[in-house]
């Protein structure tokens, strides 16, 4: 009796085999981007320890620390009024070791710096998202070993949030018996267009982190950033993945997984 092979998306070999650190372009350095650093620089000295390369981090925020960030962002009183991206920086490459970037701007289509082998935007709105895969598609035929390969998009609300992860080309894949192979994975851009057209935004900054937490609840970025970084994980680790996101509700403590398809 016949069945379905299961589908699977197969890591691009240059980030398992990479002649050069593997470069990460990370937008957004608030609740959920600050902790995704974290566990980027634990990922990256994983990786270095079973003798990989390791990740090249750059990180993309113009916004400076404020008092209403501390305690559901990863900032201290001393940090308020530094630049987010540069605070975190600093702070990972002292404790790591790592040579690591800060860029205080915002990206834009000329932003030289965002050709990366993975961009993972931790963004606030919608146009964010759409101006990034603008980017990411002008920048795809570059044949430098920074060429944009994967992103990886995360983005909530008070209790839900969700991760998905796109291939910005299709990417060849092995031939397998065993498993139905999926060389592309679509943008968030393109399969959810209608729902982030539709969402409904309020970017205003908080002035306590009493009213921050009324728009975000304390621990759904870190639940977040945690489970997107297993995902990431799992590529360089296993070489494949049978999921490319998930969606999650913290209210319930419910995970919604987006299967390869």
């Amino acid at each position: 009796m016949k069945t379905n092979k299961p589908s699977v998306h197969f890591t691009d070999n240059y980030l398992i085999a990479p002649t050069n650190p593997v470069t990460v372009n990370l937008i957004g350095a608030g609740g959920t981007g600050s902790q995704v650093l974290t566990a980027l620089a634990r990922i990256n000295h994983s990786l270095i320890a079973l003798g990989h390369p390791g990740l090249f981090v750059s990180v993309f925020d113009d916004d400076v620390i404020t008092k209403a960030n501390m305690g559901r962002q990863l900032f201290a009183a001393s940090e308020i009024g530094m630049s987010k991206a540069v605070a975190l920086i600093n702070r990972v490459n002292r404790f790591f070791g790592s040579n690591w970037k800060a860029v205080p701007y915002k990206i834009s289509m000329e932003s030289k710096e965002l050709c990366g082998n993975i961009t993972i935007s931790c963004v606030d709105t919608v146009k964010a998202r759409f101006d990034i895969a603008n980017i990411l598609k002008n920048t795809s035929r570059s044949h430098h070993r920074d060429r944009p390969i994967y992103w990886m998009d995360f983005g909530n609300s008070q209790y839900t949030g969700q991760v998905v992860l796109s291939t910005i080309n299709k990417i060849e894949q092995p031939a397998s018996r065993k498993y139905r192979t999926v060389p592309t994975l679509p943008l968030i851009t393109n399969e959810f267009k209608i729902l982030l057209q539709d969402t409904q935004e309020d970017n205003l900054p908080s002035c306590s982190l009493a009213e921050a937490l009324v728009k975000q609840d304390l621990f759904i970025n870190t639940t977040l950033s945690a489970l997107g970084a297993s995902l990431l994980w799992s590529m360089f680790r296993e070489g494949m993945v049978s999921y490319r996101g998930f969606f999650l509700n913290l209210k319930d403590f419910r995970t919604q997984p987006l299967p390869v398809a």
